[in-house]
């Protein structure tokens, strides 16, 4: 089966040469190390079988967050570090979105539009949560921000663990609530549409000019669901954390400059989809946000870590399953493009 890193290390080259100069020094960081992930480049270690006299190269993963193989090994532990914030309540997931009118914007402005949109979506959803017909206090929110849809085209939207229950500092209680209802979709689209809308028109008046008017007149959309316990809250969220923009389990054929992958709709069915490899690279790296690569500044600065094996270490033969002798330690590469 076709893998992203295949993609990258045939079509790659060309990409970078194509738009190297204005690519973000994590689109080229990533470029790089997904296409040397696991090969002579990232360095590794070199073993020998005595039983079936055959070498075994074991190369170093890239650990960049977005390689489909490396970038979904912290899910546990996340899970167990956010454990101590929960509350013994229900909790409900909340996605806010933005309309398609505003993406073409959010695109061009996407620090300032990320930013606002977790920031108003928050704000509107403990401002509904003050009315006692609701929660009654303040909720405990978790938010993650992705930016793509599953066929990987732009799609900004935060999703939100919030508590179902709220602190009310005038009695110093918590106060849970007592259905599986948190409050209504529609007033909560309302309440961050205007939030939204003051916000841009008072960070960014020339950019509020820009925007059509009506995109303030129609309905926004909201989805609120009950998603049970804390725990079972944090594993909903979690693949939202770690989850990168595909997987190579969805790529299903690449053959002359053309990739088909297969994606999968909010009602659960299945479709596929076809496009050159420059488009499909193109999608891939817009997903990929800045603040999640605040290390690599260039391309050519590319650190690979790696251990001494020790006598602890044991590396099977995957024929005969015999212990392997260590032969040495492969260097990384130092390469300034994919």
């Amino acid at each position: 089966m076709p893998e992203l890193a295949q993609i990258f290390r045939t079509c790659g080259t060309e990409y970078y040469q194509k738009y190297g100069n204005n690519m973000l020094p994590s689109h080229k960081r990533a470029l790089h190390d997904i296409a040397a992930c696991r090969t002579e480049i990232m360095g590794g270690s070199v073993y020998f079988c005595t039983q079936c006299q055959d070498y075994r190269y074991s190369y170093h993963s890239c650990k960049n967050r977005s390689c489909p193989k490396c970038g979904n090994n912290d899910t546990t532990r996340w899970i167990e570090k956010q454990s101590h914030r929960l509350l013994p309540v229900r909790y409900f997931f909340v996605t806010v979105t933005l309309p398609d009118t505003l993406r073409t914007f959010a695109r061009k402005n996407q620090k300032l539009f990320y930013g606002l949109l977790m920031r108003c979506g928050a704000n509107a959803i403990q401002k509904l949560a003050q009315d006692p017909k609701f929660i009654g206090g303040q909720p405990g929110i978790i938010a993650v921000l992705q930016t793509w849809k599953r066929d990987m085209q732009f799609h900004p939207h935060v999703h939100f663990i919030v508590s179902g229950g709220g602190w009310q500092p005038d009695t110093q209680t918590r106060k849970p609530v007592q259905r599986d209802y948190l409050m209504p979709h529609k007033a909560l689209a309302k309440i961050f549409r205007a939030k939204f809308r003051d916000a841009i028109k008072k960070q960014a008046p020339k950019l509020f000019t820009q925007i059509p008017p009506e995109v303030w007149l129609i309905d926004w959309v909201i989805d609120i669901r009950p998603v049970g316990s804390g725990k079972t809250a944090l594993k909903y969220l979690a693949p939202y954390i770690f989850r990168v923009a595909i997987s190579n389990k969805r790529i299903v054929h690449f053959e002359n400059g053309m990739v088909t992958f297969r994606y999968q709709d909010n009602k659960g069915k299945w479709h596929a989809t076809t496009l050159d490899a420059e488009t499909f690279i193109a999608r891939f790296l817009q997903q990929i946000k800045e603040l999640f690569h605040l290390a690599a500044d260039k391309v050519e600065q590319t650190t690979t870590s790696y251990s001494t094996v020790t006598d602890d270490s044991v590396m099977r033969c995957p024929k005969c399953g015999s212990e392997m002798i260590f032969i040495r330690i492969i260097l990384p590469i130092k390469t300034r493009a994919p």
